[in-house]
């Protein structure tokens, strides 16, 4: 589910130490079942505030250190649009211009009638490319981008005929991510990982952040586990490695959290401002998208953030667009609620922290009852919630996303178990469901039945 904007004034409590921190990765872990390791971060003033929890590998005895290594996944888009960033600055791209110019001559790239798609198009994921080529679903689950190449994205964005004019919606696109990695590394004359290196990395003194971890450092990589708690082999990339192949320790995150912030002074500021000045929808009420980063609608302002899913890990970054206080949450084992609640709730403690599932018991339901609810329900312009009913259940799928199945709590009540997210059901003088209320992070946000 895509985070969902708050809306009203609330009181302000009490930021968390590093003992609070502690506490609530250990009830993640211990109480709630939904971990092996975590580490996460406080980032505010001076040093940042780190706390860890749980075992390298399930099964194990070896803690997880701030020293420990985590797979980042997607937060490398943050990377891949700090470069294009600076080379915005520098006056070798142009936003508006077709990635098509900034790639060797005679590329293919899709377009839709005239319509070509900019680098703003990939850097905000409107540039209507899939979300991964076509013939990726039947690479290796295990180990999906590793053997995939540039010369095989070229081969497939050169077939590939978009439906639709790029800039027309939000669609996250790790194959724009990737195509946009290659459009830098073809202006700059070095490859990626170069220069995310020389351009980020050593400029922010984040030495335990890294493309390829080499065999002196294996001990602290984390074995990453899936849902089932089941260990997950560890992603290799190589031509999509701008979209998500990176790894770091959460010391280091908290160093570039910083410098994003502003908590901290680095020729890099006025690259991280420029992601920031243009934005689009980003396929949820309150929710847009700048270069790279995720902004959020909160009460106190805005969220700046990004996440990372890979086989076997999750992981968060960012920060409070006001005063700045950022968190960082790294965990080797991908959860059925994710962790990115702790990330918002260490962010600004009037965003709660997802409740154990424990207290998520769900109620008998007539099945025939289902059928009053299904429909769709529009919540803003760009996103609406198709729900359905098949076999006795009830799901809900929202523009642009999977289908998750709703639990019943009571009335008209439901809950989602892979979110911390509920739906509650309105009713007209006559009785009939007319609307609904998705309630996420703190905001409460109608939706009418079309």
């Amino acid at each position: 589910m895509a985070a969902m904007a708050w809306a009203g004034a609330v009181p302000a409590q009490e930021a968390a130490g590093p003992e609070d921190i502690a506490t609530i990765l250990a009830q993640r872990i211990d109480r709630d079942g939904q971990g092996v390791g975590l580490a996460a971060a406080i980032v505010s003033d001076g040093t940042p505030q780190i706390a860890t929890h749980g075992v390298l590998a399930a099964g194990g005895t070896a803690p997880g250190t701030p020293d420990t290594l985590f797979e980042i996944g997607s937060i490398t888009k943050v990377f891949t649009n700090l470069l294009l960033a600076q080379l915005v600055l520098e006056g070798r791209m142009a936003l508006d211009r077709p990635v098509a110019d900034y790639l060797p001559a005679g590329t293919a790239v899709p377009r839709f009638g005239d319509r070509q798609i900019t680098l703003f198009d990939l850097a905000t994921h409107h540039s209507g490319l899939p979300a991964v080529p076509p013939e990726m679903m039947f690479a290796d689950p295990a180990d999906p981008y590793a053997a995939y190449s540039a010369e095989m994205l070229m081969r497939s964005l050169g077939a590939y005929d978009l439906v639709e004019a790029p800039g027309t919606r939000f669609a996250y696109s790790n194959t724009g991510a990737a195509l946009l990695g290659l459009a830098v590394s073809h202006v700059a004359g070095a490859p990626y990982a170069e220069l995310v290196e020389t351009r980020i990395l050593d400029v922010l003194g984040m030495e335990d952040t890294m493309l390829v971890v080499p065999p002196a450092e294996a001990a602290r990589f984390a074995t990453g586990h899936d849902v089932n708690g089941d260990a997950a082999g560890h992603w290799d990339f190589d031509v999509f490695a701008a979209a998500g192949g990176y790894r770091s320790t959460v010391g280091d995150m908290a160093k570039f959290v910083a410098a994003a912030s502003g908590r901290t002074e680095t020729g890099l500021a006025a690259a991280f401002a420029l992601m920031l000045e243009r934005t689009r929808p980003a396929g949820g009420p309150g929710v847009s998208i700048g270069l790279g980063w995720m902004i959020t609608e909160t009460p106190r302002g805005r969220i700046v953030w990004h996440n990372g899913i890979t086989g076997g890990f999750n992981a968060f970054a960012g920060y409070a667009d006001t005063g700045g206080r950022g968190a960082v949450v790294l965990a080797n084992r991908v959860s059925a609620g994710g962790i990115e609640d702790i990330g918002f709730h260490l962010i600004d403690p009037d965003l709660p922290l997802r409740p154990p599932p424990s207290a998520r018991e769900s109620v008998e339901i007539d099945p025939a009852a289902l059928r009053d609810y299904v429909g769709t329900y529009r919540l803003a312009p760009d996103f609406a919630l198709s729900v359905t009913e098949s076999g006795g259940r009830l799901f809900a799928q929202a523009t642009g996303q999977a289908r998750f199945e709703l639990f019943a709590e009571g009335g008209d009540r439901f809950f989602y178990r892979v979110v911390d997210a509920r739906l509650s059901f309105t009713r007209d003088a006559a009785g009939a469901v007319d609307g609904l209320v998705l309630h996420q992070n703190g905001r409460d946000v109608p939706g009418r039945r079309e």
